[in-house]
């Protein structure tokens, strides 16, 4: 009698096109018909700041001697045409986050943290409120399609003013905020109904091109009488030609947002799959600025995913003037603690994945007008742990350009860096670890 043989089966195999979480984005969109809206930054890996390494000081460098040498990291924002430009101690500032998208108590705590350590915060959509500009020194006001809460006086009462064009996370798409954030106030400084969804233009609405946008900077600057520092905001998808044209219409400083820049709210498909990645944009930025005779007269701050000193040090070496932080600062004031694991598990996530910060239910008091959860977040306490961060990102900053035998942090180079991969070499411009090849040569 024949005994069936057993054949073994092979374990099941996923997909990797198909993986778990594209089934169940399936599965969601299927049930609900409606696409995914989540704030945060993109969450795909990408080349980024990680793929880059310093060459430091041995026999053909000579270092400077940690802590007892100077290295400077002071930066001035705004010398082309403004008044008064910006003086900062450190080249690291908040970008821009709006009241109504954060809580007041968060506003306050980044003016508090920004102004203890040197540096400048940013309004973000939906006007100034007296939180941030009785504690930030220095305020960058933003100037956005929505014009929410824009008035000539509060422009005045700001610092510099940031025209925002574009955001990395979603360039060429508006923002959004949903209902439950629009609380009584939030809706009187936007002129909106209370409770009703909102969401902000993606364009200018008095401008239809660069040569607009230069006459509009001319108006800013004569309601202004000429003092305050012009910024141009652009999220980063062709930077070259988007750079170039913001320096001719004007612009004092470039703000530079990779892909991997947060957002507070707009649809995953943009998040993940329009714009490019911050270590990419750099490069051209600065060789549009270069063409022209401008890096360094026109200063250009690049923000989009910076964690530590070393992406702050590797971002200043490809010839940004100054970075700006905004996911960081959040995770610095407090958002998705660990402190808060069984609140996020009661709304279905963890903490360090929480995203669904457009919702105002962030158990961390930051992203939400809950007056009952942003009690949580002491301003005093949260800013203080902001000012420790941005101290020890100057520090690790420093240490870095030090080893590299430099007396200020923007005598980073981009010789001083090489890369570990083909895809981030072609991408920031520098050699491959080991060889003197730069892929791509000198294209941008």
């Amino acid at each position: 009698m024949n005994e069936q043989v057993k054949i073994p089966r092979t374990a099941p195999r996923q997909s990797a096109t198909f993986d778990p979480y594209t089934l169940s984005e399936i599965r969601r969109a299927a049930a609900t018909g409606i696409y995914d809206i989540r704030g945060g930054g993109s969450k795909r890996h990408m080349p980024h700041f990680d793929d880059l390494l310093f060459l430091g000081a041995s026999m053909s460098r000579y270092p400077l001697e940690g802590y007892r040498e100077k290295c400077g990291t002071s930066v001035t924002l705004g010398t082309r045409f403004a008044k008064k430009p910006i003086e900062l101690k450190i080249p690291i500032t908040i970008a821009g986050m709006s009241f109504g998208s954060l809580s007041a108590q968060a506003k306050e705590a980044l003016g508090r943290g920004a102004t203890i350590v040197g540096t400048s915060t940013t309004t973000g959509d939906g006007g100034m409120t007296q939180e941030e500009r009785g504690h930030s020194e220095i305020l960058v006001y933003q100037y956005l399609p929505s014009r929410y809460g824009m008035n000539p006086d509060d422009l005045r009462r700001a610092d510099a003013i940031e025209v925002v064009v574009g955001q990395g996370a979603k360039p060429g798409g508006g923002g959004m905020l949903l209902g439950q954030k629009i609380s009584k106030r939030v809706a009187e400084m936007r002129t909106l109904p209370e409770g009703i969804d909102q969401r902000s233009s993606c364009r200018h609405p008095d401008w239809t091109g660069p040569d607009d946008l230069e006459i509009k900077i001319e108006e800013l600057r004569e309601i202004t009488d000429w003092e305050k520092p012009i910024y141009v905001k652009v999220g980063a998808s062709r930077p070259y030609y988007d750079i170039a044209l913001a320096v001719k219409a004007g612009a004092d400083v470039i703000v530079l947002d990779g892909m991997q820049g947060g957002t507070a709210a707009t649809q995953e498909v943009f998040i993940e799959h329009v714009g490019i990645p911050t270590l990419a944009a750099i490069r051209p930025a600065v060789k549009a600025l270069q063409d022209l005779g401008m890096h360094r007269k026109v200063q250009l701050i690049v923000s989009g995913g910076i964690r530590n000193g070393a992406d702050v040090a590797k971002a200043l070496a490809l010839g940004a003037d100054a970075v700006s932080i905004g996911t960081a600062a959040l995770v610095a004031l407090g958002d998705n603690d660990p402190h808060w694991q069984s609140d996020y598990e009661v709304l279905g996530t963890t903490a360090g994945a929480y995203d669904d910060w457009h919702e105002g239910r962030d158990p961390a008091g930051i992203t939400t007008q809950d007056p009952d959860l942003a009690k949580r977040l002491d301003p005093i306490g949260a800013g203080r742990r902001l000012a420790n961060y941005l101290s020890v990102l100057t520090l690790e900053t420093q240490t870095i350009a030090r080893a590299a035998g430099k007396s200020h942090v923007h005598n980073l180079e981009p010789e001083d860096l090489v890369a570990l991969t083909v895809e981030a070499a072609a991408m920031a411009g520098v050699p491959l670890a080991g060889t003197n090849w730069i892929p791509g040569g000198n294209s941008y």
